[in-house]
């Protein structure tokens, strides 16, 4: 797309305005397909099982650019407390430790104890409610005519799996919000955001 004409950004543009005003999202970027990447040699299984393998998503090279344009217009509804160190740029596990660590070392200073408890959170941005996603996502203002949007756009996911030789029919996917690699990292932070807020408030 870098070396295409440049009238292509114009067309683009027009789709994007189209899709917008009608809360509809084309059936091509619908449909994924899943490449199995097989794991280190040392995590094998006796037997080779689906745990062995880990399934790398391919969007549409379109409905991956429409992502970027919804990020730049509607970025700021997606923000999360300075705190949340996940799927940030330039931020990650290393900066969420050092504030752990302060924490708990101005606790034990004083003498005080501290409990530390963690929760297994593998697989679990697949298995997210998508209507008490779009809740969460109301609390924050979304705009209507984005949310419509999200509503059509994960309501009917299609994916295949391909291994280079072979392809799988599309299958209709009933939980999972398949590969947004830009849009559903910011999704499960607004939802794990706005649930730890309810718990602590």
């Amino acid at each position: 797309m870098q070396f295409s004409h440049p009238c292509l950004s114009a067309l683009l543009a027009k789709l994007f305005q189209l899709i917008i005003c009608s809360s509809y999202i084309p059936e091509g970027f619908r449909y994924n397909y899943i490449v199995p990447i097989p794991k280190p040699r040392e995590c094998y299984s006796k037997s080779l099982t689906c745990d062995d393998f880990r399934g790398i998503a391919i969007s549409p090279m379109l409905s991956k650019v429409f992502e970027h344009c919804i990020l730049d217009c509607y970025g700021s509804f997606f923000d999360t407390a300075d705190n949340q160190f996940g799927f940030k740029k330039g931020l990650g596990c290393n900066f969420a430790v050092r504030v752990v660590r302060n924490i708990v070392d101005n606790f034990t200073k004083g003498d005080s104890t501290s409990n530390l408890f963690a929760i297994d959170l593998s697989k679990a941005f697949d298995k997210v409610n998508h209507h008490a996603l779009y809740l969460k996502l109301m609390k924050r203002l979304i705009p209507n005519e984005l949310l419509d949007i999200l509503e059509c756009w994960l309501s009917r996911c299609y994916i295949r799996v391909s291994n280079g030789m072979t392809h799988r029919r599309f299958c209709l996917l009933l939980i999972s919000e398949s590969d947004k690699a830009l849009l559903c990292p910011r999704f499960f932070s607004q939802y794990i955001w706005t649930i730890l807020l309810d718990l602590l408030f």
